[in-house]
Order: C-alpha cells, then structure tokens, then sequence
C-alpha cells in the first residue's frame, strides 16, 4: 500500500469511529473553543488505532502539541498512524511489528519533544522518565495511565517510593472499568479470536483466566455464543462471584485438562506454563487479554515443542508429544493484535476520561503519587452518555436528598 492508500484508509476508519464517539465529540468542540491545551507538549504511548487518533485530535485541536507512539508491538495500525502524521501539531513514532530496538526508541522520540504531560498504556513512558530520563522529571505536570496492568506498576512504584510525579489512574474511573474493561474487552477479545481462527465458539469449553472485570467480560460473551465456561481465580471473593454467575471455577492445574479456548486476562505473569501445557487438548487454542505477553509462558512451550509452525496469520501452532497447541498473536493482547480493539461506542467514554483528566492536569497542581479521576468529571462523562443515548433518568426531590442525608427518621 502506498503512503498515499494508507493515509486513506486511516482517514476513512478516523472517521467512521468519530461518528461514533459523541462524547468525545462534545469535549472536542469544547476544546476547540475553549484551548485548555494551549502551549502544553503532551507525550502518548498508547495503541496506535483509530479510536485513540480521535483522541489526539481532540488534544491537539484543544491546544496540545502532541507526541505519540505505540504501547504494544502489535497494536499499531500503519494507515492510523500515517494519517495521524498529517495532522497539525501531531508527530506519531508507532510502527506495527516493531522489534523491542525501535519500540523503545520510538518512546524516546515522543519524550525528546519535552512533555509537561504524559498518557500511558501500561506506564512504560513513566517508567523511561524514572529509569534513563530523570532530568526531565521536574518538567512533567502529570499524567494519566490508562489500563489496569499499569495502575498496578504505578501503584508498586508508589509504595517503594519510587513514583515522582503525579498519574491519575483513567482505569479505575467507573464510566472506564465498568465498560470498557467490561463490554470492550468482552466483545473485542472474541472478536479478535473468532475472525483469527474462523471457528465456532458454541459448545466448547472455554477456561477463562482472571474474573476481574475483563474476565467478567470475555466469560460473559462466551457464555453468550454458546460456551461452557469454566473460570480459575486466586481470589475467593470473585471465584465464589463466578460460580454464582453460573460458571464452572477450578484451578488452572485442572481446567487445563478440559479446555478448547484459554484466555487469559489477569495482567500477571505464568497464567498458564510447562504443567498447563502437558495436560492440554490436541488443538488448544491459547490466546492473552491482557497488557504485556507475560501471561502465556512461550519461552516453556517453544522448549516443549518438537517444532512450531505458522499455521495461519496471528496463529503460531507448536507441536508438544503429537499435540498441537495454538497461540494466538504470539500471546500478546488478542483484542489489538489480531482484532480493531475495543468497539468505538465504549471507547468513547475511556477516552472522553482521558481528555479531561489532561485538562485537570493542565489546570492543577498535584502531588506525586497515583490519584483518582475526581468524581465529578466521572459523573459527566456518564451524563453525557445517556445524553447521547438519549436517555432521561430520574433526580432525587429536596426531602428526598433530606430523608439520605438525615439519620433521625427510623423504623
């Protein structure tokens, strides 16, 4: 394809995904108006897809010069990127199948334009800025992490002390886990595995690993095509949430006996190793929900395999004692690598938190450490939604704001 088809078709999916995205859309012409952004450099390392372009148009037409790359190998889209580069004040480094080289030199282009602000999937620019560029810690207003897998290395950053500059954690606002985590990686992790491997869901046994709420999602769309799911958990809260949700829970040790499709969707790693990988069915299909490629440990099953071929694009098929175990998309995030990512209408509201915790950043001094997306700007972006959606809901009459917040009234 040449530069100019992939400036096209990164046009024509922008778009499509825009029209769909009307809360983002509110706070792009607020910011077009308002220019929150206005001589502020902001460094990105997120997936590099159509979704995440009408975020950075939405920054840079609020004022933002802006610096982007990927946050994972797999998850650029060239044709985004490309048309991404043609936009005003709008450098985008990402490449897709990047080696770890240019991966990480691509992180360093995006900081060498000397952000005040950063946006992370899975803290990997944080970590550069802590790590080889601590110099230009003293600049850096704040920043904004987007996925679970780096609320967890910001959090353990934060209780070694190590964390020095302020990062509000996108993630956990409710209008982000609740969906996104939820309805986006629940349809988009099938979406990815059914159009890489163009087999039926219904009727197999699908072993869900992790039930927070990624794995609520990716368990309740299997269950929804038809699939015996069975979950593992290491937490007896959420194993005892799934039984009561109607599905199978065991240990991996066991499920791994019974599988056909394995996800994985816990953000840690040896989710499934060497002893998983002995019991499996001939034709397990193995693929990873979450973050990093840690989850599948392919370093003990390619030193299992007698040899591993490539048996269809994104399906890497390893030979063990006569069995063949597929992984999908070299176990890096099934949803990104071998699918568009999460639906736009879902997105929508994770980016929507994104732009204004920038300008909250922008517009305050925090103190280094992780901090909660401030409710109110929560609330909005669900007010928003319905809005878009246009549904009306009720509000509480004055005695009944009374009656909530009074403690005389009893039985």
């Amino acid at each position: 394809m040449s530069e100019k088809e992939l400036i096209e078709s990164g046009d024509m999916k922008i778009g499509w995904v825009r029209n769909h995205m009307p809360v983002l859309s509110i706070i792009r012409d607020n910011f077009e108006r308002e220019q929150p952004l206005k001589g502020h450099k902001i460094a990105m390392a997120l997936h590099v897809e159509a979704k995440t372009a009408a975020l950075v148009e939405t920054l840079a037409i609020g004022g933002a010069e802006v610096a982007i790359t990927g946050c994972n190998p797999l998850s650029t889209q060239d044709d985004v990127s490309a048309a991404l580069n043609t936009r005003d004040n709008i450098d985008c480094y990402a490449k897709y199948d990047c080696c770890g080289d240019e991966y990480y030199e691509a992180i360093d282009k995006v900081l060498d334009m000397k952000p005040d602000i950063t946006i992370d999937d899975g803290a990997d620019l944080i970590f550069k800025l802590h790590t080889e560029r601590q110099d230009m810690l003293p600049e850096i207003l704040g920043g904004c992490e987007e996925t679970t897998t780096g609320i967890h290395r910001l959090k353990a950053m934060e209780k070694d002390g190590a964390l020095k500059m302020p990062v509000i954690a996108v993630n956990d606002a409710m209008t982000k886990f609740l969906f996104d985590n939820r309805y986006g990686t629940g349809q988009s992790s099938w979406d990815g595995i059914m159009r890489t491997t163009n087999l039926l869901v219904a009727g197999k046994t699908v072993v869900i690993g992790g039930y927070g709420w990624c794995g609520k999602g990716a368990a309740m769309r299997a269950s929804g095509l038809g699939a015996d799911v069975v979950v593992t958990e290491i937490d007896p809260i959420r194993a005892l949430e799934a039984r009561m949700d109607g599905h199978r829970v065991m240990s991996m040790t066991e499920a791994a006996k019974y599988g056909d499709i394995f996800v994985t969707t816990t953000g840690n790693v040896d989710v499934l190793t060497r002893k998983h990988f002995e019991v499996m069915k001939d034709g397990a299909i193995l693929a990873n929900s979450g973050h990093f490629n840690v989850e599948i440990n392919l370093e003990e099953l390619t030193a299992m395999a007698g040899s591993i071929n490539i048996v269809r694009k994104n399906i890497k098929e390893y030979n063990v004692a006569g069995r063949r175990i597929n992984v999908l998309a070299d176990g890096r995030l099934v949803n990104l690598a071998a699918g568009d990512g999460h639906p736009a209408e879902v997105m929508d509201m994770s980016f929507a938190n994104q732009a204004q915790c920038v300008k909250y950043i922008a517009e305050n001094k925090l103190e280094a450490g992780v901090h909660p997306v401030p409710r109110d700007l929560d609330i909005h972006v669900a007010e928003l939604k319905l809005k878009s959606l246009g549904i009306e809901i009720d509000e509480l009459e004055s005695h009944q704001t009374e009656y909530l917040e009074g403690w005389e009234c009893g039985t």
